[in-house]
């Protein structure tokens, strides 16, 4: 099985996960705790559209701070801890939603919560080719994105062993994943943690660093996130 690693665009058609892990990918992830189903779009715009037919609870950011209107941020712990009987999530955020537009492959979403879950799935359904896939910001690398797709990447090699082929990129970030507690301060000194520590998000950097805590993942299909069944 080949396994690499990519930025902003994936490098296949078989296999791919979204990592956007401050904080699309972790909202997404344990929102499936509470929501049937997750309708990522691309501007504010197009939620409030979306939530006029299908009557959704509207989540989402631009610049880190909550869409005027909408219900919830993209704060995963306010959307894992909000409290309605509708079904739908619509979610709109300034990176990870745009990176599933662009994917041609099935397409899992993969975070630091769900990285052992995301990572043995994408083994079960993969037929030759898995490739991770890095949100970044705004066109631009993101450290966060990198150490948790190394999170993701070990657990594929620990499933696959002798019968994975890494890229060196994807061997990179595997090292530098090794380490918990200087991946915990990647994520609080990265540009996108010190942002959301100036916005008073710092529960969520406390949330999206923890390890393996869900066994949720998301699955991009017909323009819908939903939960993977087994």
């Amino acid at each position: 099985m080949k396994v690499t690693l990519s930025f902003e665009k994936t490098q296949t058609k078989d296999t791919s996960i979204m990592v956007d892990a401050l904080r699309a990918s972790t909202t997404i992830t344990l929102a499936l705790n509470n929501f049937n189903k997750i309708i990522p779009c691309f501007t504010p715009e197009e939620a409030f559209e979306l939530k006029n037919k299908t009557g959704g609870i509207l989540a989402g950011e631009r610049n880190g701070k909550r869409v005027d209107g909408f219900d919830i941020g993209n704060s995963p712990k306010d959307v894992e801890n909000y409290k309605t009987d509708v079904e739908t999530l619509i979610l709109t955020t300034s990176n990870g939603t745009r990176i599933l537009e662009k994917m041609d492959s099935t397409v899992l979403v993969g975070s630091m919560v769900n990285a052992k879950a995301v990572g043995y799935k994408s083994v079960e359904i993969a037929k030759n080719e898995i490739d991770v896939v890095m949100a970044g910001y705004k066109g631009n690398f993101a450290l966060e994105d990198f150490l948790a797709s190394g999170e993701i990447l070990y657990w594929i090699y620990k499933k696959l062993k002798d019968k994975c082929e890494l890229s060196d990129y994807a061997k990179a970030a595997i090292l530098a994943s090794r380490d918990y507690d200087s991946l915990k301060k990647g994520f609080y000194n990265c540009n996108s943690g010190k942002k959301l520590t100036r916005l008073n998000s710092k529960k969520d950097i406390d949330c999206c660093v923890l390890k393996n805590i869900s066994s949720n993942v998301a699955i991009y299909e017909d323009t819908i996130l939903k939960l993977i069944k087994d």
